[in-house]
């Protein structure tokens, strides 16, 4: 399995899971969403080392819920003068960005499952997990 979540030290994906060293892929990025690279890096793991389910963690008080798109590229133009060309894929309701990063994962050509993803919210103050219909 390959299990998908955000960089925030808080999610201990291992513990969370039972899982010992060895069992998953784990991939991490700000806000735990599915982007391109996380597309790339999916269909790696399927493709080349057999993977066949895909678990995607978001967390509560994430800070990707706390900036808007804009404003992060604003601030980001401001202090280097280039504006980025990637999304920073901020959101207000967790609950909707795991559900648009399970369907990013469901309708991509490059992986070759996409039947068994599942996604969820981890609550860091509970440590409950939660899955998202």
């Amino acid at each position: 399995m390959t299990i998908l979540t955000c960089m925030d030290a808080r999610i201990r994906v291992f513990e969370i899971f039972g899982l010992i060293q060895g069992e998953a892929h784990i991939l991490r990025n700000a806000g735990g969403v599915v982007t391109d690279d996380m597309i790339r890096s999916l269909a790696l793991s399927q493709r080349k080392l057999g993977t066949r389910e895909v678990l995607i963690v978001q967390h509560t008080d994430c800070g990707l819920s706390m900036v808007t798109e804009d404003d992060f590229k604003d601030e980001l133009e401001a202090a280097s003068g280039l504006r980025p060309t990637w999304s920073v894929e901020a959101f207000r309701v967790v609950e909707d960005s795991v559900r648009r990063s399970v369907q990013r994962v469901r309708r991509s050509d490059f992986l070759a499952h996409t039947d068994n993803v599942r996604g969820f919210v981890y609550d860091v103050k509970l440590g409950r997990l939660t899955e998202v219909e």
